[in-house]
């Protein structure tokens, strides 16, 4: 009998930060079935599914490797869904195998999905990935999965907090790509590219490589083939590892501040007329910076913005100074704030009196229209 290869260390950790991040989700480890005669066998029906989001890159194909060690031994189901943008000459070809490789790996079910990337104002990368998402999404609700798994690695993370710092983003772009958000995780957040190169090698797979990963056009490619080796090379290795560190740490503030903002929102605002939000001037000028901000954020959020800019918000708070204009000041999207004054048709005591007054201006991207849920940030 053939020996078994001994168990590269990077698949042994990848396999404990998977377990990890699906802790409470997997079936009880005693359940009986998975493996027989070392062979793996069909995953019953009842065991809970977990959907992996493969491109067939190397970061995609090793967490479809080690997932579909759970799948192997009767934790749960494994399943992918390979999502073709459409944008690059081939690119079906490339999906096809993408969903080849994970049939080999055992995986089931296996969905390939053509999405239109539709720009709608925004960048090729935000397009794309928006359309990915909605994919991702339906698959998940469809097929009933309790997680999607996303190939994400330390390196990744450390490239979203440069592009962050450079942008001048606030804490919560800094703080990264979060390990949960909903039904996506990312287990491999603590992993490095080499290490997924590595689990694929182990696994004896052959891994596309995305062009645009290198393509100096995309600022992504020039943080990861110029900006990261420069940093390593004058500051040293680690400072791949310093970035995601300061992401996890930024992460806990993003949470804590989030939290309060949405109970200082909750307590301020109150409905005007003809679909407006109204914010009182007292109660906002009580608060924090910090939470002053995340409040208006909020309520242009509500009525169908997109995340205001620092400039927008901080034109907002311009407005509780009584200086000037009363407004309207924009906050993209058709959304706009302006301080409501007393005059003929407001009397002192009257509700919007005092408050801004947060209003959208258009005529489909209210509460409740195409615009009014908060664009998913990777």
């Amino acid at each position: 009998m053939a020996r078994r290869p001994r168990l590269l260390p990077a698949v042994g950790t990848a396999r404990n930060l998977l377990a990890a991040s699906l802790e409470g989700l997997l079936a009880d480890p005693a359940r009986p079935g998975g493996r027989e005669a070392g062979r793996p066998q069909p995953a019953p029906a009842d065991l809970p599914l977990v959907l992996v989001a493969c491109s067939g890159g190397p970061d995609s194909l090793a967490l479809a490797a080690v997932a579909a060690h759970f799948a192997h031994i009767g934790r749960c189901r494994v399943g992918a869904v390979v999502v073709d943008h459409g944008l690059q000459a081939g690119s079906a070809g490339t999906a096809g195998r993408a969903a080849d490789a994970a049939r080999a790996l055992g995986l089931d079910p296996v969905e390939v999905y053509r999405v239109t990337v539709e720009r709608d104002g925004v960048g090729p990368e935000a397009a794309a990935r928006g359309a990915r998402y909605a994919a991702l999404d339906d698959a998940a609700s469809r097929l009933g999965a309790v997680a999607v798994l996303l190939g994400h690695t330390l390196d990744d993370q450390a490239e979203q907090v440069l592009l962050g710092l450079a942008r001048g983003s606030g804490t919560r772009s800094l703080a990264g790509m979060p390990e949960r958000r909903g039904p996506y995780l990312r287990p491999f957040l603590e992993l490095r590219w080499a290490d997924t190169e590595a689990i694929c090698g182990f696994y004896g797979l052959d891994p596309w490589h995305d062009p645009t990963n290198l393509d100096p056009a995309y600022a992504r490619s020039r943080v990861r083939g110029e900006v990261l080796p420069f940093l390593e090379d004058r500051l040293g290795p680690g400072i791949a590892r310093a970035l995601a560190r300061t992401a996890r740490i930024l992460g806990q503030d993003a949470d804590l501040l989030e939290q309060l903002s949405a109970e200082a929102y909750a307590s301020l605002r109150t409905d005007g007329d003809d679909g407006t939000v109204l914010l009182p001037e007292d109660g906002l000028r009580s608060l924090p910076a910090a939470l002053r901000q995340r409040v208006l954020a909020l309520a242009a959020l509500e009525l169908g913005a997109f995340q205001p800019s620092f400039e927008r918000l901080r034109a907002a708070e311009s407005l509780l100074d009584r200086k000037g204009s009363a407004g309207p000041v924009q906050l993209g999207g058709k959304v706009s704030v302006h301080r409501q004054v007393r005059g003929r048709s407001v009397l002192r005591g009257e509700p919007s009196y005092g408050s801004l007054v947060l209003r959208n201006n258009g005529s489909n991207n209210g509460p409740g229209g195409k615009h009014s849920r908060r664009p998913i940030q990777e």
